[in-house]
């Protein structure tokens, strides 16, 4: 009996391999018309492949599409970063050239004050409640600085140093509020006048020169201003400003002239202190 069960397994076996291969042969040979349960098994097939194709198709472009927007961040951030290394280093650069032209001019102003000892310096401070007061420079005591030298920029007289250390000076500007800080000027023309630069005035960004006379010569609009030398502390031929309004003192005996100044007391960080071999009196050119 068990070698009965047992041939009879493999005969069933053996049917079964020979039915298999013969529908698989039967559904790969050609045919022009297939039967219509193969059509409906195809149509069936077929419907499910295209019900499972355009999801799957929709989910590969969403996976695409959030591949092709962290590549379009990571370059945006890329080129982000670019942008602001160029803004960065236009920035420099722009700061290198205004250095360099500003060094040039004080290369050139330092060659037509040969006659004078001129001392380069940088500045290294200015306290924001007194910035248009007074500066502190990286030249000091060791570089032969002393109070009441005139201090320049490359486009004229800005002040004059009132206190110095080993490695620093302070220097007072001609926009300072202090009233002692006075400058004799002359204002160029046929016949020179000279006076006192006497203050500043704030609101119209003008340094004042009063008591002027109003009969020997007519001052106008134009004429050049410039240190006088007579103070015995600035060097006479430093440029100052040009007259800008003349204007008569209450009782019309004498006038004012606004003198609109040459140098920038805002914007600069090179400067020249210049030396004079004459010392003059403390406190001011009086």
């Amino acid at each position: 009996m068990p070698n009965f069960f047992l041939n009879k397994r493999l005969i069933i076996l053996l049917i079964g391999i020979i039915i298999l291969v013969s529908l698989i042969g039967f559904s790969l040979r050609d045919k022009e018309n297939i039967s219509r349960p193969e059509q409906f098994v195809k149509d069936i097939v077929g419907f499910g492949q295209s019900l499972a194709a355009k999801p799957a198709h929709k989910f590969a472009s969403f996976i695409e599409g959030i591949e092709d927007l962290q590549n379009t961040y990571t370059e945006n951030k890329k080129l982000k970063a670019r942008l602001e290394g160029l803004a960065q280093l236009e920035k420099e650069i722009t700061d290198l050239k205004n250095d360099n032209q500003e060094l040039r001019e004080l290369l050139g102003k330092t060659e037509n004050l040969r006659e004078f000892t001129p001392i380069q310096a940088t500045v290294i401070g200015r306290a924001p409640d007194r910035w248009f007061e007074k500066i502190i420079i990286d030249k000091g005591k060791k570089s032969g600085i002393q109070p009441d030298m005139a201090v320049i920029t490359s486009k004229g007289l800005i002040g004059k140093v009132v206190s110095t250390s080993e490695m620093t000076s302070t220097i007072e500007l001609l926009s300072s509020e202090n009233t002692r800080n006075r400058v004799a000027a002359e204002i160029q023309g046929e016949k020179s006048v000279f006076g006192l630069i006497d203050g500043y005035d704030k609101e119209k960004d003008m340094l004042l020169m009063k008591d002027l006379p109003i009969d020997d010569v007519k001052l106008e609009k134009g004429q050049g201003v410039i240190t006088s030398g007579l103070g015995g502390i600035f060097p006479k031929g430093l440029d100052i400003g040009k007259v800008e309004e003349l204007e008569l003192d209450q009782f019309g005996l004498t006038q004012t002239a606004y003198v609109k100044p040459s140098a920038d007391f805002y914007h600069f960080e090179h400067v020249i202190v210049v030396a004079r071999s004459m010392p003059g009196p403390e406190g001011g050119e009086e």
